[in-house]
């Protein structure tokens, strides 16, 4: 199995685009020991061929121009056979829209993140343009198949409504998935839990044992926007468990059992992205790598 980070970064990307903060600032400027990154989107497949996305990020056409694999091999084509959204957000599901040119896509959603999209929503229509244009796959605790050798089942995972959303929709247990995707051949899986606002047993239980897991890095503290002046919400209100503390999820998670555990939808405000942070360090030390955007595995 072959897996591919097209991006690492959270909503915004690194640096954000309105973003001034010591991190941005640095990289811009080129005194960071930081690298720039998209907004976070992974590849994955069994066969080299075929290939799932997972999450669809507002940065997908340059993602995609980043990865030969992902290039099409005829005057119509894709190797991307499938889309899987583990939420309605934004920085997951806007790379979509981008992929309309008249090309046919399978996505996998759960309920509610495909009534999002469809309900109300007049952008919808540009996904429409024939019949069958998209096709949808259920989203939930059984294992369905994602491409040639690959299968895929969803945990819930503690979250939120997108915030367009909020207003409009009450919470549901399928607002915010992780991702459990196994190898046929082998067995091999990994889990993809790239935003949870925490870490419940059946989450936990999913991610022992696995090959690789990819878990949510957004911020390492839960005050790190309001500490730098950059807003009131703390991390749980966003949807995320912050990674430092006591109550982080690095201390929940040791001793979990995986192969790599690699931090992922890293927010430009987080310390992990400077490469000589102490942040940085106690999660290096703890045995969790941090993504960027190019980064590949294989299982």
């Amino acid at each position: 199995m072959h897996i591919r980070v097209l991006g690492s970064a959270a909503g915004g990307g690194f640096p954000q685009w309105n973003c001034g903060c010591m991190n941005c600032a640095g990289v811009r400027q080129g005194t960071l020991r930081a690298l720039p990154r998209t907004q976070e989107c992974v590849a994955v497949s069994a066969n080299g061929d075929d290939w799932a996305l997972l999450n669809c990020s507002p940065e997908i056409r340059a993602q995609i121009e980043s990865f030969p694999a992902l290039h099409p091999r005829a005057a119509r084509h894709s190797p991307i056979a499938a889309i899987v959204l583990t939420s309605g957000d934004l920085d997951h599901v806007l790379g979509v829209f981008s992929l309309r040119e008249n090309h046919r896509l399978t996505l996998h959603a759960t309920p509610v993140v495909r009534a999002g999209l469809e309900q109300g929503n007049t952008i919808w229509r540009t996904l429409c343009r024939f019949e069958g244009q998209v096709t949808w796959q259920p989203l939930d605790g059984a294992a369905r198949p994602l491409v040639p050798g690959l299968t895929v089942r969803a945990v819930p995972a503690p979250g939120k409504p997108p915030l367009h959303l909020e207003a409009s929709m009450a919470p549901d247990e399928g607002d915010n998935v992780a991702l459990v995707v196994t190898e046929d051949a082998t067995g091999r899986r990994f889990v993809y839990a790239s935003s949870t606002a925490g870490i419940t047993p059946a989450l936990r239980a999913a991610m022992d044992g696995a090959d690789a897991v990819f878990f949510d890095g957004t911020f390492w503290s839960a005050d790190e926007l309001g500490t730098q002046g950059l807003g009131t919400a703390t991390a749980e209100r966003m949807g995320h468990v912050p990674v430092g503390g006591a109550n982080g999820s690095l201390a929940a998670l040791e001793g979990l059992r995986a192969g790599r555990r690699i931090l992922i939808h890293i927010n430009n405000t987080n310390p992990l992205l400077r490469e000589d942070s102490a942040e940085r360090a106690i999660a290096t030390r703890a045995g969790w790598e941090i993504a960027e955007d190019g980064m590949e595995i294989v299982l």
